[in-house]
């Protein structure tokens, strides 16, 4: 197997990586999602400026505002994306999983309201699937949809909707045949958060970031071209979305792991302790190599995802794998930087004695929801046993 990159695509690479230094905000420390309010801001003229090039969604068709890239070229870009930390978070998911879902299940009215804004760099998404009582049960969600006339009346209720504060529109799951089985009574509607009837709750996360939200809807009426694919198919539609939404997960996460891990190494390096550096120690040595060979079979997982991909083969199965192993490496990144930083390694990027801004007390508090979103490890495991090896439910 020959892993290495085409003429084509290196030369790509390239020109990202100029782009990146040459845009990238002056000073940017790479935050994740861009939490704070001018950190926002920033990111959102970055992705204009993406979007000037085509880059926003590479992989889209040029019609709504791609450049219709192989898989092997977005995953070049994802590539530079991550390692750079480049400020993406407003688009993630509109590209990642959203996206898709329209590209594949709209009508031609749909993907031409919604595509092009969103390689524009002009609209926000967020993604209105868990709720209080449907989390890892997601088939199990009590959110109502009630036709009445030819609008839809929708209630109930969403959390850790991330971004929700900052969106302009939601893709939502909600019961539309409460009869029918559990799975097979669920529509998927694309909802404007203008709509009168909903109101958008903050949830403060451990890192005391204001990313997620609860998401209240109350008699809230759309109309019946908000309904996307066919009413009661949506479970089939949200099991694709999702399994975009695991790939797109790690495709540049595996990128900025391989960063922190260089970073760390710098660290080491240039860190003494009784005039040796850090690296001379044999026990961190061995823990960044661990790292290094966890970060590289990660990164080769991925690798095998954007082959079938390229292939049009199925890949849900090794989807979930990706997901399950990258978002668990993520983990294991974050506790090795916390164990040699040691004491510095939990202050956080406002303290005078902290050391590498505070990145790893920041990637140690959100490593453990990545291992959540998107579907627990739990869950991946349950996918990967029942339908890769197909043992039995339960």
């Amino acid at each position: 197997m020959d892993f290495r990159f085409t003429a084509e695509e290196e030369a790509f690479r390239q020109e990202v990586r100029e782009f990146i230094r040459r845009e990238m905000p002056p000073d940017w420390e790479g935050v994740f999602l861009e939490e704070e309010e001018e950190d926002w801001k920033q990111g959102r003229a970055f992705v204009k400026k993406l979007s000037q090039k085509g880059w926003v969604a590479p992989a889209w068709p040029k019609e709504y505002g791609g450049m219709e890239a192989s898989p092997a070229l977005q995953l070049v870009y994802n590539e530079e994306m991550g390692y750079h930390r480049a400020p993406i978070g407003s688009i993630i998911q509109a590209v990642g999983y959203i996206g898709p879902a329209i590209l594949f299940f709209g009508t031609e009215e749909q993907k031409n309201q919604h595509l092009p804004p969103i390689t524009a760099g002009e609209i926000v998404w967020c993604q209105g699937f868990s709720e209080p009582e449907a989390g890892s049960d997601l088939a199990s969600l009590k959110c109502r949809a009630v036709k009445d006339g030819d609008d839809w009346v929708i209630n109930g209720d969403k959390i850790w909707t991330s971004n929700a504060h900052r969106s302009e529109w939601c893709i939502l799951l909600a019961r539309t045949d409460p009869a029918a089985p559990k799975h097979k009574g669920i529509s998927f509607f694309l909802v404007d958060m203008q709509t009168p009837g909903i109101t958008v709750q903050p949830t403060i996360n451990m890192a005391n970031v204001h990313s997620f939200n609860q998401v209240f809807f109350e008699d809230v009426r759309v109309p019946s071209s908000a309904l996307l694919g066919q009413e009661n198919q949506g479970w089939y539609i949200a099991a694709m979305t999702l399994d975009y939404e695991r790939s797109s997960l790690v495709a540049a996460a595996v990128s900025m792991a391989k960063r922190g891990l260089d970073d760390l190494v710098e660290y080491c390096k240039e860190t003494k302790v009784n005039g040796r550096s850090l690296l001379d120690n044999p026990l961190v040595r061995h823990k960044l190599s661990e790292m290094a060979i966890e970060i590289e079979v990660g990164k080769y997982m991925v690798y095998r995802v954007v082959s079938q991909q390229a292939r049009k083969e199925p890949g849900s199965i090794e989807a979930a794998v990706c997901k399950l192993y990258n978002t668990e490496m993520d983990v294991r990144l974050a506790n090795t930087g916390i164990q040699i930083l040691g004491l510095y390694g939990q202050l956080h990027k406002d303290s005078k004695w902290v050391r590498m801004m505070g990145r790893f007390q920041k990637s140690y508090l959100y490593a453990i929801a990545m291992v959540i979103g998107g579907g627990s490890s739990e869950i991946q495991r349950n996918i990967i046993a029942m339908r890769g090896l197909g043992l039995p439910r339960g």
